[in-house]
């Protein structure tokens, strides 16, 4: 179990979900207030890390982390977008978390994971620089790390 707790996306997908539901539920008597429209937000975030992490890993290797780096520098497809787009995803569903149960714990959650994911990845860029030196750099010069166009 604990493990699991270290692990980014059991925290985002499974842990602080269960947190909020529990949480809500214990604070409003059993009767949740959700805003469905927000529902989409839990599918796209979920997918997008998924489907952008089985990506990395057919084309750059390694592990499903940063534990394992990646052996290939992946900069295409999604990666030509945004540095960053699997913890993008675990941003997008927390916030459709935070917007589907209004809750001020899953935005506290939100907020300290977006801090989080940001020193995380600073801590990732360093071990690609390393890794993969001069290409990676061009790379970011090209790309920005979180939304395309702006930062």
């Amino acid at each position: 179990m604990l493990e699991s707790l270290r692990s980014t996306s059991f925290r985002t997908f499974v842990l602080y979900p269960v947190l909020v539901v529990g949480w809500e539920w214990l604070r409003t008597g059993g009767h949740l207030r959700s805003d469905p429209v927000f529902l989409p937000l839990l599918a796209w975030g979920y997918l997008q890390y998924r489907l952008i992490g089985n990506y990395r890993l057919r084309l750059g290797g390694g592990g499903p982390g940063m534990r394992t780096p990646p052996d290939r520098l992946v900069t295409t497809g999604p990666y030509a977008w945004c540095r960053n787009p699997m913890y993008l995803g675990h941003i997008i569903f927390l916030s459709g978390l935070t917007l589907t149960l209004p809750s001020w714990l899953a935005g506290a959650i939100t907020a300290a994971s977006i801090v989080w994911f940001q020193f995380r990845v600073q801590r990732d860029e360093r071990r690609l620089r390393e890794r993969f030196g001069q290409a990676y750099e061009e790379y970011c010069t090209r790309v920005r790390r979180w939304i395309p166009g702006l930062f």
